[in-house]
């Protein structure tokens, strides 16, 4: 290895230097008291615990992106969290198990042996929250209501909500009898979103004709409101449990557009990400210029039930790396004060009652130089603080 790969950081991790490290750290405080406010309280889940722990329930679809070691200890294999949302799942049901509903939040960094996009860096700092215990509607509208506070309360703008729902296409492959390996093939084309592609795999694996016109009426559920409002009553006759999930996503959309009249919402029914874990309604905040979601989330019910806690649960996470890119959030300067280096206990105490009322006091060392409003100067044996001009 040379002096200079010495100095190099492996692909997709990343360092924050000044002033951005300042920015993102402001933000992280603002955003979990406006969490704190909505009621969630703040968790601290370890970085690295055991593996069976952390892929289990929804964490099973993050096995290629968690990182292992071996404990010296036990000899159990342990992992990097690569998301918080397994590790917040076992504290509803074990370690906190509270009464009723329980809100959590969190910001930490996570870590990933392989990133999830070609944006997305392997150690994002992920913010979210997470709320259990409910499984009606009106748990629905307040995640989002939240995770849409968050982004305005970071001053993101522009942004475009996605909403979908996964139990829609459960509810037709249940119905049509699809084993694994068609579900799969099935999902891995929609992946695609080639409608001619999609409809010929219908004309192969469905016989029945009113099911048939089902999938295909699925696979173009794109669309704005007005798109799927005529779409229930259909669905209704072909598959009910289909048309339960439609319906579920509409009040839920009202809702929101009750509350946030000027944001943008489209639906997208085909978008299935996290399919292997996600029960129900499914959503993602977009901003132009940018081709991953800034924050994603949505219903995973019964996570709790390998750590002896089944219960309904729904949340969001996204990179707050991310949301400062976007975000018009400014850091208040502070006024900076020189000192000079001298021993005097007077002196002393004047920098740290100058601390004390929120300013940046600089001790000089070696008299070097650099910018600041004041300066600490010795005046008639006092130590006085002079505008620098």
């Amino acid at each position: 290895m040379t002096s200079a790969d010495r100095w190099l950081l492996p692909d997709g991790i990343e360092e924050i230097l000044p002033p951005q490290a300042r920015q993102i750290e402001s933000l992280r405080r603002q955003l979990l008291d406006l969490l704190d406010c909505w009621g969630y309280d703040v968790v601290m889940p370890p970085a690295l615990e055991y593996l069976d722990s952390l892929l289990t329930g929804v964490g099973k679809d993050l096995d290629l992106r968690t990182f292992k070691v071996t404990d010296q200890l036990s000899g159990r294999l342990m992992g990097l969290s690569a998301d918080t949302t397994p590790q917040v799942a076992r504290i509803d049901a074990h370690s906190f198990a509270p009464e009723g509903v329980g809100r959590f939040c969190y910001c930490r960094t996570v870590f990933h042996a392989k990133s999830s996009s070609l944006l997305a860096s392997r150690t994002p700092t992920q913010i979210g929250a997470e709320l259990y215990g409910e499984a009606g509607i009106d748990a629905d509208v307040e995640i989002i209501s939240l995770m849409v506070a968050l982004l305005q309360h970071a001053g993101v703008t522009d942004i475009h909500l996605d909403l979908g729902n996964v139990a829609v296409f459960r509810a037709l492959a249940d119905a049509a009898e699809l084993n694994h390996e068609q579900q799969q093939g099935l999902f891995e084309l929609l992946r695609l979103k080639c409608v001619s592609d999609l409809d010929q795999w219908v004309s192969e694996h469905i016989r029945d004709g009113v099911l048939d016109q089902a999938f295909r009426q699925a696979f173009r559920l794109q669309g704005e409101l007005d798109m799927l409002m005529p779409m229930v009553d259909s669905m209704a006759k072909a598959v009910p449990a289909a048309a339960q999930a439609l319906s579920h996503t509409l009040q839920v959309a009202q809702q929101l557009m009750a509350r946030f009249p000027e944001l943008p919402l489209v639906f997208d029914f085909t978008e299935l990400r996290g399919y292997d874990y996600h029960t129900g309604l499914v959503f993602a905040a977009y901003v132009p210029g940018y081709g991953d979601a800034v924050m994603q989330g949505g219903r995973y019910d019964e996570t709790g039930a390998v750590f002896g806690r089944a219960r309904p649960a729904t949340g969001f996470s996204g990179d707050l790396k991310v949301l400062a890119r976007f975000s018009g959030h400014a850091v208040n300067a502070r006024e900076t004060v020189l000192a000079p280096q001298h021993n005097d206990a007077q002196l002393w105490q004047q920098v740290q009652a100058l601390r004390a009322q929120g300013k940046r006091v600089v001790t000089q060392l070696n008299g070097e130089a650099m910018a600041a409003d004041y300066q600490l100067q010795q005046q008639d044996g006092q130590w006085q603080l002079v505008k620098i001009n």
